[in-house]
Formats: structure tokens, C-alpha cells, sequence
């Protein structure tokens, strides 16, 4: 569950980039997050990665209050995140096996676990052959399911993709929307920031529109106008 209340976020050049907002997202929910540049959809994102917090209001995911959470919960609470980006943002000079474990690394995974982990994450996105390689052997559409791979490697709860087909062609785009349904069927929510009004329009989901710092409109199937 995802829950904001009355969220306001100010910054200290005086631009309102959220102005009130209140949010519900129940655990299971595929949502478009759209809007023009400005309306305040990577506020949105930062506050939900708890990288800013709110000027007022209260932001709830699953157990953790976002608005008074201490610092030294935050790795914790992101452990519940996976998070895709528009740029990928993989390491270079790690092959895709490597990417992948890395993520398991960090928090200190056994390596038997992650041996066993790695292959099957691989697989469910079509890369099972690809293992040995690395970023620059892969095309757009391929590095961004490694990233997606490497987003599902803890097991979150919440995925939220962040323009993920920006850098990726049309026919590469619908490979990834059909993947992050997919992990949506297997339980997680999906949060999918996106300004592609085909790709909303055609899968029909939830749409949530922000303008202005507002939400102004939320509601199933293809209203991004």
C-alpha cells in the first residue's frame, strides 16, 4: 500500500513542485504516473525513494512513514524498492551475471543463494543466454532488462520504473511494458512514470495525471491527453 496524504513539497528557491496531494495505491496495482515536464513527477519519485521528504504531509509505503523516518532506516526501507531508469544506469565494465549479483551483494546474500538467484531473475526476462556479456554487446532494449532484472533481485515490493522506454525503439518499448505486467501478475506493484501517451493509451491501465503539482485526473484506461 502506498498512501499519501495533503503532500507538499517546497524547495528553497520557492518553486512548488507538489501542492496537496493525495494518493492511493493499493499492494497489486499496475499505475501510469504522467504529466508534462514540471508537473512534479520526479518530486513524486524522489519523495517515494525517500530521497527528498515532503514539506508537509504524510507519505506511508507498506509499514514505513516516510515523513518521520529516521536516516538509518532508509537501506531498509529501500530494500522493499526496485527501481528501473531511463539510462540503465549498469556498470560498464560488469558483465550481465555481474549486474545482476551485484544488487545481492550489497546486502550481504549468500553466494550460494545468488548463484542460484541470478540465472532464474535472467531468465524470466529472456536473458538467459546473454550472461557472459556485457552492456555494450547488448542493444537498448536488452540493457534495460537487466536492469529490470537487477530491480527484482532482493525481492521488492514495489517496482517504479522511471521512463523506462525513454531510450529504447517502439518495438524494444512494448517488450518492456509486457515484462513489467508480467511482474506485476506475480504480485508486485508497479509504478511506471512514463510521458509516452501511446504506450498508456494502449495497455489501458490506471492512469494517475499530475499538472502543476496537482493530481487532476486518475482513473483506468487511455485519458493522457
Amino acid at each position: 500500500m502506498i498512501d499519501l496524504k495533503n503532500v507538499k513539497k517546497f524547495y528553497p528557491n520557492g518553486t512548488v513542485a507538489l501542492d496537496g496531494v493525495d494518493m492511493h495505491i493499493d499492494d497489486g496495482e499496475f499505475v501510469f504516473l504522467v504529466g508534462h515536464s514540471g508537473a512534479g513527477k520526479t518530486t513524486m519519485m524522489k519523495l517515494l525513494l525517500r530521497e527528498e521528504r515532503p514539506s508537509s504531509g504524510q507519505i506511508i509505503v507498506g509499514n514505513y512513514d516516510l515523513s518521520n523516518m529516521p536516516n538509518r532506516k532508509v537501506p531498509f526501507y529501500r530494500r522493499q524498492l526496485g527501481v528501473v531508469f531511463q539510462d540503465f544506469r549498469l556498470f560498464p565494465e560488469k558483465t550481465v551475471y555481474e549486474n545482476v549479483a551485484f544488487a545481492m551483494h550489497v546486502i550481504g546474500t549468500p553466494g550460494k543463494v545468488i548463484r542460484r538467484k541470478v540465472p532464474a531473475l535472467l531468465n524470466t526476462v529472456n536473458l538467459g543466454e546473454k550472461t557472459g556479456c556485457f552492456p555494450r554487446e547488448l542493444s537498448g532494449g536488452e540493457q534495460q532488462r537487466v536492469a529490470i532484472a537487477r530491480a527484482l533481485a532482493n525481492n521488492p515490493r514495489y517496482i517504479i520504473a522511471d521512463e523506462p522506454t525513454g531510450n529504447i525503439d517502439p518495438k524494444m518499448s512494448i517488450e518492456i511494458m509486457n515484462l513489467l505486467l508480467k511482474i506485476n501478475k506475480l504480485g508486485k506493484t508497479v509504478i511506471v512514470v512514463t510521458h509516452e501517451k501511446g504506450l498508456v493509451d494502449y495497455y489501458q491501465q490506471r492512469v494517475i495525471k499530475l499538472k502543476d503539482g496537482k493530481i487532476v485526473d486518475d482513473r483506468v484506461g487511455g485519458m493522457f491527453k
